[in-house]
């Protein structure tokens, strides 16, 4: 089945891809120590952030919450947390599930109608709440650029780089 992608849903799906890119971008070039050393008082990595945005943002809001894949929903509660990087794990399997989540993403919103129902929603009721596929795709936008703003700022106290001036 071939679906037709609206010029507004095209329209978010360029702005969310470009905060996808300066969340890449802000990283590149960043040694396995600097990526996984923390920063601020909070202390998370910039790795962590990028495993944050993997697993609590591009799988949870589109494969769960939109699709609602009964894996991804099942992993949900048991997930260890997402800020919190296996040592073990490679830096680059962190920064390639970052990529495969938002391309997997991407068939998710390809495959959704706009103004659908949500298929599952994961947070108790009278809580904050979205409603559809546009509702989604502004909440991550919002929460990508959040995140990409976060780790420019991190990256600048790790090593002087600007990846928005440098770019």
């Amino acid at each position: 089945m071939t679906v037709v992608v609206d010029a507004e849903i095209a329209a978010l799906m360029r702005c969310l891809q470009g905060e996808r890119e300066h969340v890449l971008g802000a990283v590149e070039g960043l040694s396995d120590e600097a990526l996984r050393r923390p920063v601020l008082p909070s202390g998370w990595s910039c790795l962590g952030m990028v495993q944050h945005l993997a697993l609590s943002v591009e799988r949870l809001y589109f494969r769960a919450v939109v699709a609602g894949d009964p894996e991804v929903i099942e992993q949900v509660g048991s997930q260890a947390s997402a800020w919190q990087v296996d040592p073990a794990l490679p830096a680059a399997d962190v920064l390639d599930s970052y990529s495969l989540e938002a391309s997997l993403a991407d068939a998710v919103i390809a495959a959704s109608s706009p103004d659908a129902d949500l298929a599952w929603w994961p947070f108790p009721e009278g809580e904050w709440r979205l409603h559809n596929l546009r509702d989604v795709l502004l909440h991550v936008i919002t929460e990508t650029a959040c995140h990409a703003g976060h780790l420019d700022a991190v990256r600048e106290l790790i090593d002087g780089q600007q990846w928005l001036v440098n770019t």
